[in-house]
């Protein structure tokens, strides 16, 4: 099923698929719920604000969800050049390649940093155990997340606990890292005006603290809009 799942980018999917039984394959409702599992997983796949890849060692994708495609379509330390994964620099490259052989052939799960200093991104390498659903070599990869705090769950947080319009905004600006009086110059407002709206904020809540209010909006499920832009 995860090979039928996996299998949009196509190349060498089908030739790692068991062989084919001499008998007619039974075709019952089982099978045929195969495909919309299949479906349901890519759909699932795409609703994680987090990039995820199936990398085949020593580097070709075989898939990716709609965050992974966002991010490498911006500056990033990866690229996929047609279905080849790679750094964009040759020393981050071979650490790449190091990685996928470790997880491919030793089972080995690391996290990698790449990328310039200054705008360096983590990316965790995990081996996904081969079964005849699992081609050999098969490694998971994962991105940053793209945001602390995703712009939706932060409004449907506010929605939930009853905010006030104003009171939404100056909780985005806090949770993205924002202090109080930056919020107040930016809404052309009083700093004691924006203390007012936290307390607000923090009784509507239940946070007992701003740092508990950030953490809480922090720990929310993501929440990815439903316009998909590929690129």
């Amino acid at each position: 099923m995860l090979l039928e799942f996996l299998s949009p980018l196509g190349g060498d999917v089908q030739a790692l698929r068991p062989p084919r039984l001499r008998e007619p394959a039974y075709a019952g409702p089982e099978r045929r719920g195969d495909a919309g599992v299949a479906q349901c997983l890519r759909a699932v796949m795409d609703e994680i604000d987090y990039g995820v890849l199936v990398v085949r060692h020593p580097g070709r994708v075989i898939h990716m969800n709609h965050a992974a495609r966002l991010t490498l379509a911006r500056e990033h330390a990866l690229e996929v050049i047609g279905t080849q994964l790679r750094a964009r620099s040759a020393e981050d490259d071979l650490a790449v390649r190091e990685a996928l052989a470790a997880a491919a052939g030793r089972h080995r799960r690391c996290m990698l940093s790449l990328g310039p200093a200054g705008a360096r991104v983590n990316v965790v390498v995990v081996p996904l155990p081969a079964s005849a659903e699992v081609p050999e070599g098969a490694v998971l990869l994962m991105f940053n997340k793209r945001q602390m705090c995703e712009e939706l769950s932060v409004e449907a947080f506010a929605r939930c606990h009853g905010l006030t319009g104003t009171e939404t905004q100056v909780l985005k600006a806090l949770c993205a890292g924002a202090r109080p009086a930056a919020v107040a110059q930016t809404q052309g407002v009083r700093l004691s005006t924006v203390r007012t709206q936290i307390s607000s904020i923090r009784a509507k809540t239940g946070a007992a603290t701003l740092r508990d209010l950030v953490q809480q909006v922090a720990r929310l499920p993501p929440m990815t809009t439903t316009l998909r832009a590929f690129p």
